[in-house]
C-alpha cells in the first residue's frame, strides 16, 4: 500500500492498494481481516534537505503520527496476529553521536530522550505507542530501529532521496574537476544497509519471540567524504572533485 505506485518499476505485490494511511477509514479497509502480519513502514520521510531543516517538522510529525495512531487501532480492532513497525537511528539522543567514529546507537542508550529532530522525536513517540498497545491491548508487536537502509528503486532526485542515491547523483551529474555539495564537514560518520539485508533482519525478528525494540543496520562506518569518492570511482571520473562542505548537520547521520 502507497500514495502512489513505484516509479521506477511494476510491483510485485498480489494486491496493491493506493491510499493514505492517514484517514482511519482507509486503515481499516486495507487491514480488512486477521492477518498473520502486518508491516507499518510507512512515514513522512526523506533526505536531510527534507527532514532536518525545521521546514517540514509539522508535517512529518503530523502526517507519520496519524498514520501509526490509526494503523495500530486497526490492526488491534480485527485482532491482528502481529504487526512490525519500523523506527529509525534518529530517535538516538544527540549527545550520542558526538564521538564520530564510535556513536553509541546501543538499544538501552535511547534515554534520557534527546533526538536531534521532530522525525526522530516521532519515531520515539510512535515507539511507545506501539509498546503501550501491546501492554494494555494485548496487540503483538515487533519494533526495529532502521540504520540508512539503501538500495535500488528509490528516490533519487525528488528531495526525498537518501544519502547513497544523492551522492550518486551529486558526483554524476558534476564535471571532472568540479564541486559537489553535501552536509556538514565531510567528517561525520554513517553506516549503511542494503535493502536485502534489511528484508532479512525484519523477517527474522518478525518471526522470533523478542519485541525489540532492535537495530537492524552495519557496524561499518563510513565518512560522507570517503563515500563521495567510491561514488566518483564507480561514476568513472578521473579527476578529483573538490568538495565543498556546508556546515550543518550532526557528527553522525545526515544527508
Amino acid at each position: 500500500m502507497d500514495l502512489k505506485y513505484n516509479g521506477f518499476a511494476e510491483t510485485a505485490a498480489d494486491d496493491f492498494i493506493i491510499g493514505d494511511l492517514r484517514d482511519s477509514f482507509v486503515c481499516r479497509q486495507a487491514v480488512d481481516r486477521r492477518f498473520d502480519e502486518v508491516y507499518q513502514l510507512a512515514a513522512d520521510m526523506g533526505g536531510a534537505g527534507f527532514v532536518f531543516t525545521g521546514e517540514n517538522d509539522a508535517d512529518i510529525m503530523h502526517n507519520s503520527a496519524l498514520i501509526n495512531l490509526n494503523m495500530a487501532e486497526a490492526c488491534w480492532k480485527r485482532n491482528v496476529q502481529r504487526i512490525f513497525y519500523s523506527s529509525s537511528a534518529c530517535m538516538y539522543p544527540e549527545y550520542n553521536q558526538k564521538d564520530r567514529d564510535n556513536p553509541n546507537c546501543a538499544e538501552d542508550s535511547a534515554y534520557p530522550a534527546a533526538p536531534d529532530s521532530e522525525y526522530g522525536w516521532e519515531k520515539l513517540f510512535s515507539e511507545r505507542l506501539y509498546l503501550a498497545f501491546a501492554r494494555n491491548k494485548s496487540l503483538e508487536v515487533r519494533i526495529a530501529r532502521y540504520h540508512n537502509i539503501f538500495g535500488p528503486l528509490g528516490s533519487w532526485k525528488d528531495g526525498r532521496e537518501k544519502a547513497p542515491a544523492a551522492l550518486c547523483r551529486k558526483v554524476a551529474m558534476a564535471k571532472d574537476g568540479g564541486e559537489i555539495k553535501i552536509w556538514g564537514d565531510g567528517e561525520q560518520t554513517r553506516s549503511f544497509l542494503y535493502v536485502d539485508e534489511c528484508l532479512e533482519g525484519t523477517l527474522r525478528l518478525m518471526r522470533y519471540d523478542w519485541t525489540g525494540p532492535v537495530n537492524i543496520g552495519s557496524d561499518d562506518n563510513g565518512h560522507h567524504k570517503s563515500i563521495s569518492g567510491d561514488d566518483r570511482e564507480d561514476c568513472g571520473q578521473t579527476h578529483q572533485a573538490e568538495a565543498y562542505f556546508r556546515t550543518a548537520g550532526c557528527a553522525r547521520s545526515k544527508f
